[in-house]
């Protein structure tokens, strides 16, 4: 009998590594995990039994104890957001780049698949539609070049030595519970809901129109667990190489657009009726009014479909949220 796959998480305290280590305990509690971080954001200890060891992917020497046996890891510590990564850039550069090439090492030496997400900010101003991971890169921020640097590194270690998939994830949005705790990040869907819970005006860059594609966070934790399911069987055959995939969904409303949705909701639900304000736009971003995705790689390769909504989403986010205030 074969033992136990034994995957391993970077993050794991964090907005999608804990939704992923909480959804591999439900769905396969036969394998044996390792969750870790530094957090330095995500503060969650302990996932469904699993604890999470302080880790900081930077020590390579620590890093490499941590994750000794491991048949995956799915590499999700990142310093994440363009306003972070500017703000740091050395810690960016640390993690995102050292701390990745780290992990990569790690899986040449050994011979354990990984997973990657490199984000749909390593595109920058697209000119065409729908988005695919063969688009050519031009970042537009620093968080996206840390991305591209990431991603070059994994498919260069991966190649004749282990099997990667890299995930290319548009704007997350939504929360989800571990043990009872609500776990969420300041995305933009996230932070209008946040605005029109406290009665403040909801605040749009110009020109408003620009359009973003949106993906639920429980949506990208289950790309990411049949990511695990799928490189353990290429691992086993003894497949090496990179595979990338697109994760995202056929939403891409304008930010106004959002913003009215958020706006409507609140008033239907009994929330506050709350203003919307169109600013000048501080930050250098891709303006367009689509934001299509091909995602049939992922749906063909991996079975995976999006299951949530933002309508729907951003309906539960507001209920709870008036719940929680009576």
């Amino acid at each position: 009998m074969n033992e136990a796959p034994h995957v391993a998480v970077t993050g794991a305290a964090g907005y999608i590594g804990s939704r992923v280590v909480a959804d591999i305990q439900e769905i396969h509690p036969d394998w044996d995990v390792t969750a870790i971080d530094n957090f330095y954001l995500g503060d969650i200890r302990e996932i469904d039994g699993v604890p999470v060891e302080h880790v900081d992917i930077r020590n390579r020497d620590r890093l490499e104890a941590a994750l000794s046996g491991a048949d995956v890891v799915l590499h999700l510590a990142a310093v994440s957001g363009v306003d972070d990564c500017e703000n740091k850039p050395d810690l960016a550069y640390e993690v995102n780049v050292q701390g990745t090439n780290n992990v990569a090492w790690f899986c040449r030496k050994t011979g354990a698949a990984m997973a990657f997400p490199f984000s749909m900010a390593v595109i920058g101003d697209p000119d065409e539609f729908p988005i695919t991971t063969d688009m050519e890169r031009d970042p537009l921020n620093w968080y996206g070049r840390t991305k591209v640097l990431g991603e070059r590194a994994v498919e260069t270690m991966a190649e004749g030595a282990f099997p990667a998939h890299q995930f290319m994830i548009s704007n997350l949005y939504g929360g989800h519970s571990v043990d009872g705790r609500q776990v969420s990040k300041g995305t933009v869907i996230n932070f209008f809901v946040n605005r029109a819970l406290a009665g403040e005006s909801l605040t749009v860059y110009e020109p408003g129109d620009q359009a973003r594609n949106f993906v639920h966070v429980r949506d990208v934790a289950r790309a990411f667990l049949r990511s695990a399911e799928a490189l353990l069987e290429e691992r086993d055959a003894g497949e090496t190489g990179n595979t990338e995939y697109e994760v995202a969904t056929d939403e891409d409303p304008g930010v106004m657009t959002i913003a009215e949705l958020v706006q409507r909701i609140c008033v239907e639900e009994g929330g506050p009726e709350v203003d919307i304000e169109l600013l000048e736009n501080p930050r250098d971003e891709t303006l367009v009014d689509e934001f299509g995705v091909d995602t049939s790689r992922a749906r063909a390769e991996l079975g995976w479909e999006p299951e949530e909504s933002v309508a729907a989403t951003v309906r539960e986010l507001l209920r709870d949220g008036l719940d929680g205030q009576e």
